[in-house]
């Protein structure tokens, strides 16, 4: 399926710290919406704000890696659960220092209109 593909490819571009690669399939009026504990903590709401907040995210990390464990297809929603695995390149404010790792399990959505990501929710 193309829009599995396409999600490959992002994740692929995720992992490698390429952003603009990330960017190829985002709506120009994308929303981001970043999920933690049950509490929103982002949302961003077109292309340029998520690409500076892409470019903010990778100087947190040296690594980062996220290996799709499942896939969920609904109508133009796709669902996948997701391992992720980074390690920090800074000390962060909630006690977390530098080369500490992050290992956490959550989910991407990801909604389409044709072959345009227009919506994309991180839960962890």
């Amino acid at each position: 399926m193309e829009r599995e593909k396409i999600i490959k490819d992002y994740i692929n571009a995720y992992n490698n710290f390429d952003i603009q690669k990330m960017l190829t399939h985002l709506d120009e009026h994308v929303k981001f919406e970043n999920i933690s504990n049950g509490v929103t903590n982002m949302i961003l709401t077109d292309l340029n704000s998520f690409r500076e907040q892409a470019e903010q995210a990778k100087k947190l990390f040296t690594t980062r890696k996220q290996t799709i464990k499942s896939w969920t297809h609904q109508d133009n929603l796709i669902e996948i659960e997701i391992e992720y695995n980074a390690v920090l390149a800074i000390a962060l404010p909630n006690g977390l220092k530098k080369g500490d790792n992050l290992n956490l399990e959550g989910k991407s959505i990801f909604k389409f209109s044709g072959d345009k990501i227009i919506e994309l929710t991180d839960i962890s």
